[in-house]
């Protein structure tokens, strides 16, 4: 592996692949209820964390409002992202209502913490652009 591939400290590497995946992720409460208190942001934040950790994922960012919370993070290229995000919803959903019981369930019916939708972009370090042009300047064989 060349040295260029060690020196960036988000590029890991398993036992046939080396990658930089990330992925920003936005979740938003169920009918944009403001819920949050500075607590249970620091609280789903270490869920968050405990759950990416179960995934091989690292939480890079997380922050947030009263009605949603923002994410990146960091994955290996076996992590299914619906399956994170469904596993990220739904455990933190569960302990935060379990951990702050009046205070959600005033604010949220039906037994639902979170939307149903949420937004996924993928990040990355090089524009597309610069990646376009990195493909096609690899030298194919010829002949």
């Amino acid at each position: 592996m060349s040295p260029r591939w060690e020196a960036a400290p988000d590029i890991r590497r398993s036992a046939h692949v080396v990658y930089n995946l990330h992925v920003h992720l936005a979740f938003v409460t169920k009918y944009r209820r403001g819920v949050f208190t500075p607590e249970m942001l620091m609280r789903a934040e270490e869920i968050m964390r405990d759950v990416c950790t179960d995934f091989e994922a690292e939480l890079k960012e997380f922050n947030g409002e009263r009605d949603h919370v923002h994410l990146l993070v960091h994955h290996p290229p076996k992590v299914q992202l619906s399956k994170l995000v469904n596993s990220l919803k739904g455990v933190s959903s569960r302990r935060l209502r379990q951990e702050y019981t009046g205070q959600v369930n005033r604010a949220i019916t039906h037994g639902h913490f979170w939307s149903r939708s949420y937004f996924a972009g993928s990040c990355g370090e090089a524009r597309l652009t610069v990646v376009r042009q990195y493909i096609e300047n690899q030298r194919r064989p010829t002949g």
